[in-house]
C-alpha cells in the first residue's frame, strides 16, 4: 500500500441558484476568513447579473411552490431538518469557524437552528387556520379571508448569525409559500453556501430558494431596486445609510421592506415574519335563500 501523501481535494464555493451550482458570472471570488483571521475558503463573488439570475429563477419558482399544499410544503421543510440533522457535525464545524465560538457553543446554535427549521414546518397547515377565517358581516354572504403569499422575497441574512439567523429569516419567507433570493453574510458565507447543499439534495424544488455570495454593499441595491421583487427583508444590512437607501429603492414598485432592529435568534420567533410575508384576500360569496 502506498503512503504517499493524498492529493487533496479542495472545495470550491459556488452559489446556488434555481437548484444548481453555478460559478459567479463575473468569474470573482474572494477570500473568507475564520473570527480568528484563518485562511477558510475562496467563495464566489456575485455580481448584478447573479442577482438578475437569482430573481429570475425564484419568480419561475412561485407557482409551483405557492401551489403546492401546505400539508406538502410542510413535509418538505420536514425533510430540509433531517438533512441538516444528518451534517449536523459539518455546520458545527463551520459555525465555530465562522463565529468564534468553541465547538460546544457552535453545537447549541445548530441545534437551535435545526429546531427552528422544524418549528417553522409545522406553522405550514396552520398559519391559514390560525389566521384567517370566516368574517361576520351583515347580509347573507359568507365572507372568507385567507393569507396567501407575497411572491419574491430578497433576503440580506444577518451578518453575525450564520446558520440561526439565517434558518430565522428563510424558514418562515418559504413555508408560506414565496421564494426567496438570499444574500448571504459576506464574511461568514461558509454555512450559507452548506445550507444550500442541503437544501438541494432535499425535496425543496429548484429556485425556492436562491443563495449568493459575495458583497451585500454591492448587491444589494439591484435587490432592493429590482421590480419583480416583492419585499425585501434588510435585517442583514447594518450600514444605516445604506438601509435608507435601499428602503427608498423598494418603494419604486411598494415593496413590503422588513427591517427589524437587533432581533434576539435565541428568542421565540413567533409568527410576526411569516405575516409580514403574506397577503389577506377576502372573498364574498351569496348564502344559498
Amino acid at each position: 500500500m502506498s503512503t504517499e501523501a493524498r492529493l487533496a481535494v479542495r472545495k470550491t464555493y459556488k452559489l446556488f441558484i434555481g437548484g444548481a451550482f453555478p460559478r459567479s458570472e463575473s468569474g470573482r471570488s474572494y477570500q473568507v476568513h475564520s473570527a480568528s483571521g484563518d485562511f477558510l475558503a475562496n467563495a464566489a463573488l456575485g455580481s448584478r447579473k447573479d442577482v438578475r439570475d437569482a430573481v429570475k429563477a425564484a419568480r419561475a419558482a412561485v407557482a409551483k411552490w405557492s401551489g403546492a399544499t401546505a400539508y406538502n410544503r410542510g413535509q418538505i421543510l420536514y425533510r430540509v431538518a433531517e438533512m441538516l440533522e444528518g451534517r449536523r457535525d459539518q455546520f458545527v464545524a463551520e459555525v465555530s469557524a465562522a463565529e468564534g465560538t468553541a465547538p460546544e457553543a457552535a453545537a447549541g446554535l445548530v441545534d437551535a437552528a435545526i429546531d427552528r427549521w422544524v418549528w417553522y414546518a409545522g406553522w405550514a397547515d396552520k398559519i391559514a387556520q390560525v389566521h384567517g377565517g370566516a368574517n361576520p358581516v351583515a347580509g347573507p354572504y359568507f365572507n372568507l379571508s385567507a393569507p396567501e403569499p407575497t411572491g419574491v422575497v430578497g433576503v440580506v441574512a444577518p451578518a453575525g448569525s450564520s446558520l440561526l439567523g439565517l434558518v430565522s429569516v428563510v424558514a418562515p419567507a418559504i413555508v408560506t409559500g414565496n421564494t426567496v433570493v438570499v444574500l448571504a453574510s459576506t464574511d461568514r458565507p461558509l454555512p450559507a453556501v452548506t445550507l444550500g447543499e442541503v437544501l438541494a439534495t432535499s425535496d425543496l424544488p429548484g429556485g425556492v430558494v436562491n443563495l449568493l455570495t459575495g458583497s451585500v454593499a454591492e448587491m444589494a441595491p439591484w435587490l432592493a431596486a429590482h421590480m419583480d421583487v416583492n419585499a425585501i427583508d434588510l435585517t442583514g444590512v447594518t450600514d444605516p445609510t445604506l438601509a435608507r437607501e435601499l428602503e427608498a429603492a423598494a418603494a419604486e414598485n411598494l415593496k413590503r421592506v422588513i427591517r427589524p432592529s437587533d432581533p434576539d435568534w435565541a428568542a421565540d420567533p413567533g409568527v410576526s415574519r411569516m405575516l409580514s410575508l403574506l397577503e389577506i384576500k377576502t372573498v364574498w360569496h351569496p348564502k344559498g335563500v
